[in-house]
């Protein structure tokens, strides 16, 4: 007869539902300082987390239309509109799109949804050349469910791009972290970390190919890089 399983072991295998992550992204928000909409502009594509280190738009291709995922400010959105690109940004956050259409709202062909990032692909019919994630949604939604959305959602040879920290040596998977550090209320949110080789696969077995998946070095010596994946949608 097996055993039932204690609370304590129950709890770590099956982890109580998060409902405070938009009040989590919303108080992230208002900590952002924005910068002059030059400025901005200019380091929108900071695939890295080192100003001017780094691609930029172009491992996007030539796309007609774009989507990114956890667009914050939307910054990337108003630089490729600006570019005769049909972009799109959607948010968790409600307080990030409000201050992005407030910041860029002038700009023809930029918006900025405010939606679940898995909720919305799940609906909507609409298709783009390109989905990208700067740091954003990307890194905080479980890839099994997530792939397959994005591989959806993309035009015929689509591109998906994404960057983020690259994972701690010898810790993978599902991570989590709180969003007041240690003292506190206890408000968590969960990111995903793996290797480029491990991304590659994924990808792969969702429907990519030529996927390219790598650790772009910082620009000194031993400091942290950044992991900067690109792929194609199969034909």
């Amino acid at each position: 007869m097996t055993r039932p399983l204690s609370p304590s072991v129950h709890e770590a295998a099956m982890p109580p539902i998060i409902t405070n992550e938009i009040d989590y992204w919303d108080h992230y928000a208002h900590g952002v300082t924005d910068k002059p909409r030059e400025e901005a502009l200019k380091h929108a594509f900071g695939w890295t987390q080192y100003e001017g280190h780094g691609p930029g738009d172009e491992l996007l291709g030539d796309p007609l239309s774009a989507l990114e995922l956890g667009c914050g400010r939307g910054n990337a959105v108003a630089a490729l509109a600006l570019k005769g690109v049909e972009a799109t940004g959607v948010d968790l956050s409600a307080a990030q799109c409000e201050e992005a259409r407030q910041r860029w709202g002038d700009i023809p062909g930029a918006r900025y949804l405010h939606a679940e990032v898995l909720g919305l692909l799940a609906t909507t019919d609409q298709r783009w050349d390109a989905i990208y994630s700067i740091w954003g949604a990307l890194w905080f939604t479980d890839p099994k469910r997530l792939l397959p959305l994005i591989r959806k959602r993309l035009s015929p040879g689509g591109r998906l791009v994404f960057s983020h920290a690259p994972a701690v040596p010898g810790s993978y998977g599902i991570q989590g972290m709180y969003g007041n550090g240690f003292k506190g209320r206890r408000v968590w949110i969960y990111r995903w970390a793996y290797e480029p080789a491990t991304w590659a696969d994924l990808l792969y077995r969702h429907g990519f190919v030529d996927i390219h998946a790598r650790v772009e070095p910082a620009p000194e010596r031993e400091h942290v890089g950044t992991l900067i994946v690109t792929a194609q949608a199969g034909r």
